[in-house]
Order: structure tokens, then sequence, then C-alpha cells
């Protein structure tokens, strides 16, 4: 049956503005870095793309490298935007990134106008786009001049191939220098995306003040930390979760009891507040208003679900904020 979204699906969505820009991102946004690959189900990705959309979220991030196998994922949501979602495609946000490896020899991963450019060109053929809306350099590169990166970056986006353009994964400093050059060539960064969560805080120690400071917006990944703040391992590790299977990204050892003791306290504040752990930490990623989006991964509807439903009780008190600090702190 012919897709056609839900005529209601703005009513229950906060968006919010990146940065000093003009443009509003949904507070939930939708990452394919796993579950939408080559090797997945297409129909439960098409089903998860669907519902997310109807329930207001229009951001989709991807990258060159997300399937497994590399670049499927660009593939599986080029299919979906054809077969879906090609009537709404000026309600969307679509991003992907180049930095990390995908394709063999000097010229396929960090951050050379070579690698950026010809990265950017196979994204848009997989997609079967004309542009994304944002596209991002996806780690910094320690042997590229950063200027080269920043005019690559430009360069995308004078070539009409981007909308806007961001970085992810750099340090305070690097991203301070990174929007410095980027005013000067007259294409502002719009937005950054770190690993950010309840159990990853770097970006406080100085790197939320940059972007506040540079009027660029952001995008926190991981913001359940792998799952770890979710209820799958509050009792253990299920056989037959990621933890338990031979995932690269999350290891049985990072579920420490030191970890565990953490995520059951905070269970009890989430409880409290009539919310699921996962909920909890997804609004207190966006708390403040410093960040402008929380970026999901889904293997299923009802985690899109469940991560809109959150925004029904997006606010703490003083004492909540004090005892979660009280915790992560311990």
């Amino acid at each position: 049956m012919p897709y056609t979204a839900d005529v209601n699906r703005y009513a229950g969505m906060e968006y919010r503005r990146s940065g000093a820009s003009g443009l509003k991102l949904p507070a939930i946004s939708l990452g394919l870095w796993h579950n939408f690959g080559g090797i997945d189900t297409f129909e439960n990705g098409r089903a998860m793309i669907r519902r997310a959309f109807d329930l207001g979220i229009t951001h989709f991030d991807l990258a060159n490298n997300y399937g497994p196998p590399p670049g499927s994922a660009e593939e599986t949501f080029g299919k979906l935007l054809k077969e879906d979602l090609a009537p709404y495609r000026d309600e969307l946000i679509i991003s992907t990134k180049a930095g990390y490896y995908m394709w063999p020899g000097p010229y396929g991963e960090w951050g050379s106008k070579k690698n950026l450019v010809a990265s950017l060109d196979q994204s848009l053929k997989r997609m079967g786009l004309d542009y994304v809306d944002i596209f991002y350099h996806h780690r910094p590169d320690p042997n590229t001049p950063l200027e080269e990166t920043m005019a690559a970056l430009d360069l995308i986006v004078r070539q009409g191939k981007a909308l806007y353009i961001g970085i992810s994964n750099y340090n305070a400093e690097q991203a301070r220098e990174a929007s410095r050059i980027l005013k000067r060539l007259g294409t502002p960064c719009l937005i950054h995306q770190p690993r950010y969560s309840m159990l990853e805080r770097t970006p406080e120690k100085g790197l939320l003040g940059v972007l506040e400071e540079e009027g660029i917006g952001s995008i926190a990944y991981s913001p359940l930390a792998k799952g770890m703040l979710t209820d799958r391992y509050l009792n253990g590790i299920p056989a037959d979760s990621r933890a338990a299977g031979p995932s690269q990204f999350l290891r049985p050892e990072e579920l420490t009891e030191e970890v565990l003791g953490k995520t059951r306290r905070l269970q009890e504040i989430a409880a409290r507040r009539g919310q699921k752990l996962s909920q909890l930490a997804l609004v207190w990623v966006l708390r403040g208003g410093r960040v402008t989006s929380a970026l999901i991964g889904a293997s299923k509807v009802s985690q899109i679900e469940d991560a809109v439903e959150s925004l029904r009780n997006p606010d703490f008190t003083e004492g909540e904020l004090a005892e979660i600090d009280a915790i992560l702190n311990g």
C-alpha cells in the first residue's frame, strides 16, 4: 500500500533552532548507523522510518560507512526515499558524513578535499539525491591541514551538494578553530555531533561552551550509551542482547558493577517521573536547551515511539538534577 504521512505528524514534536542558524531540528532525530544495512530486514527499516516521520521526526542521519556492508544504509534510505518519502523531500533533513575508512588507498578516509568531495558524490548517488541538507566531516584528521578540510566543506556548499555543513568528534579547541575558518570562508558551521550521555559527559568540559560562543548547534549521538541507559541490562546481560553477541560496539566488560549500580539508581528516578530509564536519559541530554537534538538508534518501532513519548515530560526539578548528578559523580 502506498505510504501517506500522518496529517498530524507535527503536533507532538518539539523543534529547536540549530545554533544561530535559521534551521530547526526535531528534538529527537533518527540515526541509521545500525539496523538499516544490507544485512538487515528492509521492511523493518521501512516501518521504523515511516513511523518516525509520522511522529514528527524529520531528521535522518547517515554516513558513507553505515551498514553493514558500508554504504548499504544509504542505499536502503535511497530506496525508501524513492518509494515512500519522495513527496515529502522538502520536509526532511537528510545528513551524511565522511572521514572514516570507506575504500582502499590513500584517498578513502580522513579529511582531504579529494576524499570529502568523492565520498559525498558517492553518497548522493547511493541515495538518489542532488543534495543533502547537512554534510559532516566525521572525525578530525591529524595529518591534513584543517584549512583544507574546512575549504572542502565550503566548496561542497558552493557546489550545491549540501545546504549546511557540520563536524563530528572534534574537541573544543578543534571545533573553535574549524568554526573560525568556516566563518572567514563565508560558510558557517551549522552543527557539531559529539558523543554525549549521562555516562559520557566530556562535552560539558568546554565543548558545549565553545558551541554556544560560536553559534553552533549540537546533536548528541549515543545518548543512551550504546543501550546501557535502557532497562535492557538492569538485571544482567540477556543472551540475545548486543553485549552478549559479537558486537564491537558494546562489550560485556563495559557493563561494570559501578555502571549497573548507577543505572539502577537512575531507573528509580525515572520510575518516580513515570518514565523509562531510556526516556529519562534522552530528556536529560536535552535539558536546558544546550543540545539541539538527541540522535537515537532503533531496532524496532516501539523504541522510536518511546523516545518521542519522553518529550511529554521534559522538565526536571532542581532536586532531581542534583540527585542525578550525585549518582553520576558517585
